[in-house]
């Protein structure tokens, strides 16, 4: 199985903000967003599988500013590493200002997706090759992030962590 680059999986999704998915303050609610997010990093994740994924965890949202009614709305998704059967997804949220066009990174968030076959069990996906500064970095810091997880969900020990362990020693 041969490794791919994160541009390999890259989704861009663009969309506007309509009335009927905002809040009372007129910004896009948060939930609207997360479905947006999770479309997209499960079109990434699919890309780079080849196969039918699910969604296993949320890893990271960061809902830095709010998108107001009326706004171009653009996530861009990318497999920024694959482990086993599971692809890390990271997504860049952005909105461009209604009379400038000027583009803001509004938003981010970290997905985790499973590659399964017709019956639903793991199977294996391609590794990931970083290219540029910023997928190296995602790329390292992602066996981090997944420790990080499987230790608070119990599935790891902390001394087994040593990525983890790495950042403190």
């Amino acid at each position: 199985m041969d490794a791919k680059t994160p541009k390999d999986s890259k989704t861009v999704m663009t969309d506007l903000v309509l009335p009927s998915e905002t809040n009372p303050l007129n910004n896009l609610f948060g939930g609207e967003l997360l479905a947006r997010m999770d479309r997209a990093a499960s079109i990434a994740a699919r890309r780079h599988s080849r196969r039918i994924v699910v969604t296993a965890s949320i890893n990271h949202v960061a809902f830095n500013r709010a998108v107001p009614l009326g706004s171009v709305v653009t996530v861009i998704a990318k497999v920024s590493r694959a482990f086993n059967s599971s692809m890390e997804v990271y997504m860049d949220v952005w909105i461009d200002d209604r009379e400038s066009g000027q583009k803001t990174k509004a938003n981010e968030a970290i997905y985790t997706f499973v590659a399964v076959n017709e019956t639903g069990n793991p199977v294996k996906v391609p590794a990931i090759n970083p290219e540029t500064k910023e997928e190296h970095i995602r790329f390292d810091g992602a066996l981090r992030r997944k420790q990080l997880s499987l230790v608070l969900a119990g599935k790891m020990k902390p001394n087994d962590a040593t990525e983890l362990k790495a950042l403190f020693v």
